[in-house]
């Protein structure tokens, strides 16, 4: 029996999606047809009768973009909502801003395709020179976190996890058991890790698992927070699968 209901969300399709870059904590905002996206994720959760107590979201503008068109769409604009480094999406070092078709063209398609979606291994690091290293290192949202010693120059989907799981855990899991419906807007990435953390995908299944943007899916969990339905989407089979080929598309040469 279920006993729990948590809806996850990534965000609708950023400006860098579109183009095709390397995003990871650069901070992209949605493109427009991400902030449709993310009022069409919003109806959906409407016409499905969904209401939340708690949202969780980055610190990303994408992400928080996508949670404000939702809780409009929903008539909840006034829901709590707690914004962590933690949800962000993995961060992509040193390929931070390039074209992934350009990079598969110059690396191979193989070569792209470990560095966006193998477990453990991870891209290059930022180096100083990259363009985007001080935007993202002074960013004022990091003055409360990560610490110095944590904030990565490059993660790996490990590395993600490692620091995604601890707020599942020490936050999400502790509202849950106190009867909160939760929402959580955040990235392919650190919702990936989430997704493998419940469904207790090996690390070679977890590579294939593409998630698309800005269609809300459902888990719901028994006492112990396994899963009973695993990530049942809210958008028909078709739309889901073409949004789905869509992300595992990004990087092949073209």
């Amino acid at each position: 029996m279920a006993k729990y209901q948590i809806v996850m969300v990534r965000h609708g399709e950023s400006e860098w999606n579109k183009l095709n870059k390397f995003c990871g904590w650069h901070d992209a905002n949605l493109s427009e047809t991400g902030i449709q996206e993310a009022h069409a994720a919003g109806k959906a959760l409407k016409d499905a009768d969904f209401k939340f107590d708690i949202a969780h979201t980055s610190v990303l503008t994408r992400a928080q973009k996508t949670l404000e068109a939702i809780l409009q769409e929903t008539g909840q604009t006034d829901l709590p909502i707690q914004k962590t480094w933690r949800l962000n999406e993995r961060h992509y070092g040193g390929l931070t801003g390039l074209n992934k078709a350009e990079t598969a063209k110059k690396h191979g398609e193989a070569q792209v395709q470990i560095w966006r979606r193998s477990f453990d291994i991870p891209p290059p690091p930022m180096e100083p020179d990259n363009p985007h290293y001080a935007e993202i290192l002074e960013d004022p949202r990091y003055a409360d976190g990560p610490s110095k010693e944590e904030f990565p120059m490059f993660e790996s989907l490990k590395l993600t996890i490692a620091r995604t799981l601890p707020y599942w855990n020490d936050t999400i899991v502790p509202q849950m058991k106190e009867g909160k419906k939760i929402l959580i807007a955040a990235h392919g990435n650190s919702l990936r890790g989430i997704v493998k953390h419940l469904d207790q995908m090996s690390d070679e299944a977890i590579m294939g698992l593409n998630l698309p943007t800005g269609i809300p899916f459902v888990y719901e969990l028994d006492e112990n927070f396994k899963p009973v339905v695993s990530m049942k989407f809210l958008g028909d089979e078709e739309t889901v699968k073409k949004a789905i080929e869509a992300v595992a598309a990004q990087g092949k040469a073209k």
